[in-house]
This record gives structure tokens, C-alpha cells and sequence, in this order.
């Protein structure tokens, strides 16, 4: 699924740079050698990236 249109950028590129560390939707721009155009996908990112921070908190307990 694409998250980001405008980019082209997938929901799998998306989770694999938030894996090699992206925390923010600016990081994960920059790991998918992207910029923001619309920012529509912005929301998108940050509910993946918030998933990403409940998983790791869950892990940790």
C-alpha cells in the first residue's frame, strides 16, 4: 500500500526506515531520498511511527 502518493513511497519503505531508526516523518523522507510535496501521508507516518513506539514499549516490559 502507498502511504505517500506524491513519492511514490510504500508502507514497507516506510516501516524499514522507521526500523533503521526514522522517529519522525522528516527522517523517513530523507531515508526514502524523498521531500515532502502534499504532506497529506504526514498523519499516515505518524501512526506507523507511534505503532513502532507502542511495540518497542511492550517489548521492553
Amino acid at each position: 500500500m502507498y502511504v505517500c502518493n506524491c513519492n511514490g513511497i510504500r508502507e514497507r519503505e516506510v516501516r524499514a526506515a522507521i526500523e533503521a531508526g526514522a522517529r519522525r516523518p522528516a527522517e523517513i523522507f530523507r531515508a526514502c531520498d524523498s521531500t515532502p510535496r502534499c504532506a497529506r501521508c504526514v498523519c499516515d507516518m505518524r501512526e506507523l511511527l507511534d505503532e513502532q513506539a507502542e511495540a518497542l514499549k511492550f517489548a521492553a516490559e
